[in-house]
Parts: C-alpha cells; structure tokens; sequence
C-alpha cells in the first residue's frame, strides 16, 4: 500500500476553509454598522448588533463543519437553518426575554412584542433626529436589520460572490450619511476600502478557475483605487465642507434633542441673514404638536411646491401686518429643512424640489439640502395692539395631541396657581412667562445631571422641580402648562436671531447665526390673530409683549412690538440677571461642563470585535485539543494531520508528494525537530497505513507536543503570533 501523504490543494483551485468566510464575514458587516454609531446614540442597540453578528459567523461555522461532508448546496442550507436558529434565540434573549419561555425561546407573545417595537422604531426613525435615541425599539430593530446584513454577507462570501460582498456591504455603510444628509466620513471610506482590498483578495485566492496573481493584482487596483479617490475626492463634496468656507457642518433636524448641539465645545458659523427690519427675525425649521407623553413630533400636513407660495394669511384683515425681505445664506448646516422666518409668503433663489407646508410656513424637502442655500423670504407678521389680543382667545385649531388629563396632575395644578391673577388667556400666558424668565434659570447642566434631559411629561415635571435648564425645557413646561389650561400650543424649532457683523450686502448689515443659537420656543393660536409665540427661556431672547393701540400707531417709523416667531428685539447675547451662555460653553475654559460619554457601550463594541477576530484562533485551539485526545488514545492520522496543519500555520513548506518518513526526515534536518518524537509518529502512520487491522499504537500525545514545540521554536515570534491569530489550517481541506 501507498504511504500517507498529506495534500493540499491546488493554489489554483484552492477553497475556503471552516473559518475564513464566516471571520471575513463577520468584520466586514461590523465595518458596516460603524456609520450607524454617528447617527444613534451609544447603548444596548450596539451590544445587539455586536452579538447577533458574532452569533451569525460562529453558528455558520460551526453548521458548515458540522456538514462538511455533505454536497454543497445542502452543506449551505443546513448551515443558514443553524444561522437562524442560533439567531432566533440570541435575539430574543437579547430583545424580547421578558415574554419568550425561560428567556430565550421565542413565543407567540415574544414575536408581538418585537413586533410592537419594530413599529415604535420606524416611528422614531421617521420623526427623529440624529442622534437617536438608543431605545429597546432601535435595538430591536438594529439587531434584526443587521441579523439579516450579516447572513447575506456570510453566504455571499461563502459562496465567493466577493463583488456583491463588497457592493452590499458599502450601500449599507452609506445609507446613514444619505439619509441624514451628514458629512462625508473619510475615515470610515477608507476601512471599507480596505476591506474591500481584503474581500476581493479572499476570492482571488479562492476562485475556482484562472490563476493567483492576475485576480490578486485585479483587487490591488481596485482597492488602490478606492482609497485614492476616497482620500481625493471626499473633501471636494458639498457635505464636507461648508460653503461659508469653515469647514464644519452641523446635521440638523426637527426635533427637540438640542443638548448635544448647544452643548458643543466648538461654535462655528450656520447661517448669515441680511434683512429690511431693525433687527433679525427667529428663524423657524419645524413646528411640533404632537405629543405622546415622551416625544413631541414634527407635524404633518398638506405640501405644495414651493413657487405656489403659503396662502392666505392666517389673520383677519384688522391686525396690522408688518413686511419685510430677509435673505438667508445657509454656510455651516446640513438639513432637509430650510430655516425661514415666521410668516413667510414668497421664497426666491431656490432649486426646484423645495415644498411649502402651509399650515406651519415652513419649507421641506426630501431631495434638496439647505447646506449652501442662498435665499429671499418675503415675510409678514402679524401685530395686534394689546387690545385686540386681549379681546380675542386661545383656540380655532385643532390639534393631535396627548389629552390634558393624562398629564401629571401637578404641571396643571401649578399652572392654574401662577395664572389664578389673570383675566385673559393672553394675560395667563403672560404671567406663564414672566414666571419662567424670573423663577428659573438657564443651564446646560441641570438636565444632565438630574437625569430630566428630555421633554417628556415626568421630565417637565423634574424640570418644574429643580428649576433649571435650557429652552427645550422652558418650551416643553410652558406648552405642557398652557395645554392643562385648554390652549392649543405647538413647538417651534430654529434658531435665535444673529448677531452684527461688520460685514455689509448693499447697504444693509449682515448679520451671523452660529450653531449655538439652535432654540426652541412654544407658540399658542389666537382666534383671528393665529399663532402667538412667547419667550419663556430665561436670559434668552426678548419675551413677548404686545402694546396698546395708541402707543403702536403713535410714530409711524417705530418698529411695532409684534409676538411672530421672530421677535423684533435682538435675544440678550450676553444676559444679566441670569446665567452667561458663554461660560456654560464646555470649551470656553478649563471647566468645561461637557458631560462624559458612557464608556460601557465602546468597551462592548470593543469586546465583540475581539471576539469576532479571536474565533479563529479559538477554533483552531479546539480541533487541536480533539487531536490531542485522539492522539493520546493512539489515533496516528489525527496526530499526523496536527503535525501538518501546524506546519501550515508557521507557514512552513508543505509538498504534495512527500511521504511521511520523507518529511520527518525534512523536519529533523531543517527545523531541528526531535527525532525520537517524530520517530514514534512516523512508525504510528505506517503501521496504521499498513496493517489497518493492526491494534492501534500507544500514547502519541506526548509525542506530539514535542513536535509541535520544536516547530514553533524554528520560527519567529511574529509567525507564532499569526499562527495564534489568523492559523493558515482552516483554509485547507
């Protein structure tokens, strides 16, 4: 009979191994998910994905080596059925324990609830702002959606569909910056190009036809490519930098998360504004009304294109109207929505793909983005004399909103007790006001601190205890407040008027907007007047405060005092009585207030991608310890292959032709192996290759440890620790 041999495969037709997809599989999708951390906010969603693409890559494994004899299309599906299975289990013990049986077998009550949530988190994805919350909703979801990505991309690079691999796993990458519209991430562009070097080097190797080198210098080239025009091409993109020329864009949405934002170290330039009135006007991005006890959500309503203007005005023609041309110029902010002054009526210097909400004059757009937009509003605000306003009352609108009855019982308490010496809804709101801008004081930090960061009812109800915080909190009290005392009220979300510059357009000055001026402030509707604002925020802003008939039309070149969203004075850019915004800036000294993120989701994402990379060496340590049980029962093959696959791993040459005695004879003369050990093996191999009825030889363990400790002491350090990390023996067959 013919001696053992040990074969590899052909280089031109070799095959991935157990390992190599499923490892190659599971970095390519965590390089996938990592945009999505820029636009969710650290927190159980990240250990969800982490785990469900480490349960995916070790259960294929294990599946296509459990299989590994059957054909491949079956060795395939039985693998995917482990996936699942393996999946099903991770992620309802990660997601829905709570209704699953002992915590990890799905139930009927288990699928309703993710389902639930699945449907939370398209709501708070389409309502939201980046970066979203992390929610048990956004986990759920995030943990399905990546189950999903990581499955495709395990089976596209099992079955060497390395080009699909890498489109897919670069759309997924993408899709964060395309739908927020967020700057480019030159740095994630360059991991995946490299990963997509890596991923087209994998095939190569692997191709079942044609030679080594030609596809390997194929990928190089593309790989190459990709970083070059990464690295060349990124900084030229209309997200990268902003048209003012300062380099930094600011992703802004409609919501009422402003903390992280008024809370950046770095102020940088957002809009310029050049204007017909004495002072600049607030400028608005969204309205909110509807509120479901957590979240206010921007509205919804009927849009028009743009060039069809608002329509009519939305008060009687006995309320004077004050008009005014304001051009706008977006420098520094990325958003679908256009900021624009209350109550805009034409809007010129637009690309077309603009459109107008009527019921809120506001602009959206779900092609366009304001970055870089130059602009003209023609605006008219309404200024009612302190009579008129008296004489009219809160309501006329129908609002979607959470029922006043279910709010905390103490908000509508205390607002009927700061409101008891008023005698009309505009007085009562009034009072409102003035209570807030004299009880309360502005900070950044409070919220943080005392965990009430947010606009939820319970936080209202924190906020209206502690007294502190910043203008999502007076906006979130006062329209919480008003609501108990039956007034329809909304939020609004933009900006603080700009402060003079010494720069001119014409005539008239230009006037800046930073990024730190991003506010919200609550309006409430009028019979025959339509929306009021107010300025609750302490030492922020000018409140509102009407005038009687005489005084507004005694001087017919006086600004009239009007309560639109843009108030006519200028906000106190440097409040007295109050808090300095500028020392509660995180950067504006060594005290900076910024909060410190929480390191545990970082360390958990840092965990799972270890342990995605060590699977590898873990595997091949338990085929080493099967072998080594083997061995020490007397089973020479599986002590022989050990000694051929550690080979493989030190990178030491292994020939198709060698016999066993012929490559002990090598080992002992070039590696300094121990002849006796290697003795013992060789005369094991051949008796079992020889007399295979013969009884199986003693303990080979022993034996075997010494042959593999001669062979990692014959190289070097650095191929020991690539044998460990990346064992070459998982690619053979």
């Amino acid at each position: 009979m013919a001696e053992p041999t040990d074969t590899p495969p052909a280089p031109a037709i070799a095959r991935p191994g157990i390992a190599g997809p499923g490892v190659l599989a599971a970095v390519s999708t965590l390089v996938a998910m990592w945009p999505y951390t820029g636009v969710i906010a650290p927190g159980a969603w990240t250990f969800a994905v982490v785990m469900t693409i480490a349960a995916t890559a070790a259960s294929g494994m294990v599946g296509r080596l459990l299989f590994r004899r059957l054909r491949e299309g079956i060795r395939s599906l039985t693998a995917l059925l482990l996936q699942l299975i393996a999946l099903a289990l991770v992620l309802t013990s990660l997601l829905a324990s709570e209704a699953a049986e002992f915590g990890i077998v799905p139930t009927a009550a288990s699928v309703e609830l993710t389902g639930l949530r699945l449907q939370r988190a398209v709501d708070e994805i389409a309502n939201g702002v980046a970066p979203i919350d992390s929610t048990v909703s956004m986990a759920t979801a995030m943990g399905l959606a990546f189950a999903l990505v990581a499955l495709l991309v395990d089976h596209l690079l099992a079955h060497r569909l390395v080009v699909l691999t890498a489109l897919f796993t670069s759309i997924v990458g993408t899709v964060p910056s395309l739908v927020t519209f967020g700057s480019v991430d030159s740095v994630w562009f360059v991991v995946q190009a490299v990963m997509i070097l890596v991923v087209l080097r994998f095939g190569a190797r692997h191709d079942r036809g044609g030679t080594r080198h030609s596809p390997f210098v194929a990928a190089g080239l593309i790989g190459a490519a990709a970083i070059a025009a990464t690295l060349l091409v990124s900084p030229a993109l209309p997200l990268s930098v902003a048209a003012g020329g300062n380099g930094q864009v600011s992703t802004v949405n409609a919501d009422l998360r402003l903390g992280d934002d008024l809370r950046r170290p770095n102020e940088s330039r957002a809009l310029t504004i050049v204007t017909s009135a004495a002072a600049p006007p607030y400028l608005r991005l969204a309205t909110l009304s509807r509120f479901d006890g957590e979240v206010w959500r921007p509205d919804r309503s009927d849009r028009n294109p743009v060039e069809d203007g608002f329509g009519a005005r939305p008060w009687t023609d006995d309320i004077e109207t004050v008009e005014h041309e304001v051009s706008i110029r977006v420098v520094g902010i990325s958003s679908s929505r256009l900021p624009v002054p209350y109550a805009a009526e034409e809007i010129s210097g637009l690309p077309r793909g603009w459109q107008a909400m009527p019921l809120n004059r506001t602009v959206i757009s779900a092609t366009q983005d304001a970055a870089g937009a130059d602009y003209t509003v023609q605006m008219a605000t309404p200024a009612p004399s302190l009579e008129q306003i008296r004489a009219s009352s809160a309501g006329g609108t129908e609002l979607v909103s959470m029922p006043a009855d279910d709010l905390p019982e103490s908000i509508g308490e205390l607002a009927r007790e700061v409101t008891s010496g008023a005698d009309t809804d505009y007085d009562r709101l009034l009072a409102l006001q003035s209570w807030f801008r004299s009880e309360f004081e502005y900070s950044l930090d409070a919220p943080v601190e005392d965990g009430f960061d947010g606009t939820g009812a319970d936080a209202v109800a924190t906020f209206l205890d502690v007294r502190s915080g910043y203008c999502i909190h007076f906006a979130g009290a006062f329209a919480l407040m008003a609501q108990t005392l039956d007034m329809p009220v909304r939020i609004v979300v933009g900006y603080l008027p700009g402060t003079a510059t010494d720069e001119k357009r014409g005539e008239q000055r230009v006037y800046s907007v930073t990024s730190d001026k991003l506010h919200s402030w609550p309006e409430v509707h009028f019979r025959g007047i339509g929306w009021v604002p107010f300025e609750p925020t302490a030492t922020l802003g000018t409140p509102t405060d009407f005038v009687p008939g005489a005084a507004a039309g005694g001087d017919g070149d006086a600004e009239v005092p009007t309560a639109s969203a843009a108030p006519t004075a200028a906000p106190s850019v440097a409040p007295t009585g109050g808090p300095d915004r500028s020392d509660e800036d995180p950067g504006a000294g060594a005290d900076g207030a910024l909060r410190q993120l929480d390191p545990t989701p970082v360390l958990l994402i840092v965990a799972g991608i270890l342990m995605v990379l060590l699977l590898p060496g873990i595997a091949r340590a338990l085929r080493r310890m099967r072998r080594m049980r083997a061995a020490a029962a007397g089973d020479a093959i599986a002590a022989w292959r050990e000694v051929a696959d550690t080979m493989a791993d030190l990178r030491l040459p292994l020939h198709a032709a060698e016999t066993a005695r012929v490559r002990a004879q090598s080992l002992v003369a070039s590696r300094g192996v121990d002849a006796a050990a290697l003795s013992d093996l060789v005369a094991a191999v051949e008796r079992r290759s020889y007399a295979e009825g013969a009884p199986a030889g003693g303990e080979l363990d022993a034996s075997l440890r010494r042959v593999i400790g001669d062979l990692e002491v014959s190289v070097g350090g650095r191929r020991r620790l690539l044998a460990r990390l990346l064992p070459a023996s998982l690619l053979r067959r």
